[in-house]
């Protein structure tokens, strides 16, 4: 029997979203969602995700250095360092959203899946299809262990 998982996932409830400007709402996310540690000083993602959503409403895909540079220029406008912007770096945190179902990629180019609304792709991809399924297993698990 492997010891290896076969899915993983952390998930974080804070405090109602009230008054956060968009930066700051989508950092709660990331946090929420695992994408980003508590302590963690290199909260790329978070612009990675504001310049994907941003680039959404006018379903418009975007290569990976673009995203960099955009990542860049919106690191820039909020005076934070532009610490963990290297390109593996960016590919690595498109993978983590490609992994969550929130990213996809076609033609070496990314975008929010399909366009839709994060809100249903969470409902649809994390909550109704990743996350069941990683309950049904616990609940195999678990009925096993009660009849032994």
């Amino acid at each position: 029997m492997k010891e290896t998982a076969l899915a993983e996932i952390t998930l974080r409830k804070y405090e109602k979203p009230s008054g956060l400007q968009q930066r700051d709402l989508i950092k709660k996310v990331c946090l929420s969602l695992g994408l980003l540690q508590e302590a963690d000083s290199r909260d790329v993602v978070t612009d990675l995700l504001q310049v994907l959503i941003e680039n959404s409403k006018e379903k418009k895909a975007l290569t990976s250095f673009e995203i960099k540079d955009l990542v860049e220029k919106n690191r820039k406008e909020h005076n934070l360092e532009l610490r963990g912007i290297a390109e593996s770096n960016i590919r690595r945190q498109l993978k983590k959203l490609k992994d969550l179902f929130l990213v996809e990629s076609n033609n070496n180019k990314y975008q929010i899946t399909e366009f839709m609304p994060l809100s249903h792709l969470f409902e649809k991809n994390i909550k109704n299809f990743y996350l069941q399924n990683i309950v049904e297993r616990i609940e195999e698990y678990l009925k096993v262990l009660d009849e032994k």
